[in-house]
């Protein structure tokens, strides 16, 4: 247990749709393919975790529904620990995926259903396992007071704690509730919104980055898609780390939830920001190879030949 990460997220069944190109609005397309699976950050970055190495719980809410049901098969396939998942009357959530095909990028429109009727109390009733873990790792894709509560409990017990802040909220995010987080990771569509700043080269991630850290943020991870991620410890100059080629694009889709769950799995092993971060680059570049979200996650052996090959495969 003393390796533990648990993830405190959502789950929600993905029901993708490929395309040769995204449809306007009022525009419809005849699609290429149809395919369900699970979804959900907080699940695609518990399965993550575990296929990394790490002990993995994940707290979170379910219906009683044929979802409710994936989700808990997905867990037990990939061995994530599901018994901190609770059962509710709220149905289990969706999320409607449109891929293009040929550039392999994506739109996501997210309907959380019972994950986001988590409460403070329901948090409170797991407190043990929150303090008795060595990663939390959480989204906010559930209540937020839910994942204030969870990341508080951390904190105060002296848990190392990561905030992915995806989807980012539309208003930005109290200090206080940035500084929960030891490690903040948010991509450059998300960094811009917290910060009101422009994100599109290396150089304005690192701004971006000490504008969070002046608002009560850490250390920082800015996640840069196919340019890899920008390391940035709070007082410290930042760090590049170039993104893996491990084949062709395929769905981007799972990317960034590879990367922070195999992040919390190593760090969780107490290896070093820098290094967690190339082992989480590689974790990335190897799910975009491959179709849907958690089945796209790699596993440890997986990484480790990949970062053995040599370290990136794309300018920073």
């Amino acid at each position: 247990m003393g390796k533990t990460v648990l993830v405190l997220g959502s789950f929600v069944a993905d029901v993708s749709f490929r395309m040769a190109r995204l449809p306007a609005w009022g525009e419809t397309l005849m699609g290429s393919a149809f395919s369900m699976g699970p979804g959900g950050k907080g699940s695609n970055q518990a399965v993550a975790a575990a296929r990394a190495g790490a002990h993995t719980q994940i707290l979170t809410k379910l219906g009683d529904d044929a979802f409710g049901r994936l989700a808990r098969d997905t867990w037990a396939s990939a061995g994530v620990d599901a018994s901190l998942a609770i059962t509710g009357a709220v149905p289990t959530g969706a999320a409607a995926i449109l891929i293009d095909q040929k550039r392999g990028e994506n739109a996501i429109v997210v309907v959380p259903g019972a994950c986001f009727t988590v409460t403070p109390a329901e948090i409170d009733a797991a407190a043990d396992a929150v303090r008795s873990a060595k990663v939390v790792l959480s989204q906010l894709e559930l209540p937020l007071d839910a994942v204030e509560r969870g990341l508080r409990l951390a904190r105060d017990a002296g848990v190392f704690t990561i905030l992915n802040p995806a989807p980012a909220p539309l208003e930005p995010l109290p200090e206080a509730f940035l500084a929960l987080a030891d490690l903040l990771i948010p991509n450059e569509t998300e960094a811009a919104q917290l910060t009101g700043l422009p994100v599109r080269t290396t150089r304005e991630a690192a701004a971006a980055a000490v504008a969070l850290q002046r608002r009560g943020a850490r250390d920082v991870i800015v996640t840069l898609g196919e340019r890899g991620a920008l390391v940035c410890p709070l007082g410290e100059e930042p760090t590049p780390v170039q993104s893996f080629l491990a084949g062709a694009c395929v769905d981007t889709t799972g990317a960034g939830d590879a990367f922070c769950g195999a992040l919390a799995a190593v760090r969780a092993e107490e290896m070093s920001l820098i290094e967690a971060a190339w082992f989480a680059s590689a974790a990335a570049g190897i799910s975009v190879t491959r179709p849907g979200t958690a089945p796209s996650m790699p596993h440890r052996g997986e990484i480790e030949a990949l970062l053995a090959q040599g370290r990136g495969g794309a300018p920073a």
